[in-house]
């Protein structure tokens, strides 16, 4: 099993790194997103997906990951200490915690991904799985997986924007990721349909900002190229620039659209 995160090593390396989602989960969709030369396949298993406590769902993700020498970055449906160790345990290196709104809703699911934190014991436990090739505690196992887990954050609503500074001191964050859609819902007041777009700009933009100033890599969504670029330009080192079935439609409902004419 590969024991090297690619995309740890490139976001401390200042490098940018470009993904797509994956939403059919399939191992054949993750080893071609690798093959066409992108860093990372986005899996999130808030929204659909297989269940993520089943730890055998990992074994042929991760496994199509490695032949394509791709990253996972798989998206939790919640930040809870177990589920981190569970998804880490099964060969998961990346993972990203959402409906983050604390410092001290944060600390809790980075510490669980750490076997040693912040100059003290963290909060993962030694068991069998595929990221120790099932061996079970092994020194070198032990010691060198702290150096390859990346642990990132959503940033998606009001109350996370308003505490960005704390959220972002958490030792050990790896990253954090901008949720444009979900900050705009949670700052409609109650009505979905009132968003403010020039309050959620500012939101954005106070959020890259401070992930600038606190050396926290920032990542976003952007579809076009134009609009990728710009994030890069930006200061945004993550950026996810589409997905398997967004390009499905693009692509082939384009071909039947001008055949059909």
């Amino acid at each position: 099993m590969r024991t090297q995160n690619g995309l740890r090593r490139a976001i401390e390396n200042g490098e940018t790194v470009f993904g797509a989602s994956a939403a059919t989960f399939s191992p054949t969709v993750v080893e071609t997103l690798g093959t066409i030369g992108l860093d990372f396949v986005w899996l999130d298993f808030e929204h659909s997906g297989p269940s993520p406590y089943d730890s055998t769902v990992f074994e042929e993700l991760t496994r199509a990951a490695e032949v394509a020498d791709i990253e996972l970055l798989v998206r939790l449906p919640k930040p809870e200490p177990p589920l981190v160790r569970k998804v880490i345990d099964a060969g998961v290196r990346t993972i990203l915690l959402p409906r983050i709104e604390t410092a001290a809703e944060l600390q809790r699911g980075v510490e669980a991904a750490y076997f040693a934190y912040d100059g003290d014991v963290g909060d993962r436990g030694v068991g069998v799985g595929r990221s120790g090739n099932w061996e079970g505690y092994v020194d070198s196992f032990v010691g060198g997986e702290d150096s390859q887990v990346l642990v990132g954050t959503m940033i998606e609503n009001e109350r996370a924007v308003q505490n960005i500074e704390d959220i972002l001191a958490v030792p050990r964050l790896g990253f954090a990721f901008i949720g444009p859609a979900d900050m705009a819902m949670s700052m409609s007041g109650g009505d979905p349909l009132e968003k403010s777009p020039d309050q959620v700009t500012a939101a954005i933009d106070r959020t890259l900002e401070a992930c600038l100033d606190a050396g926290v890599p920032v990542g976003r969504i952007r579809n076009s190229v134009a609009e990728a670029q710009a994030a890069v330009d930006a200061g945004y080192q993550i950026v996810r620039i589409g997905g398997d079935l967004s390009a499905i439609r693009s692509t082939l409902g384009g071909r039947i659209a001008e055949l059909r004419d």
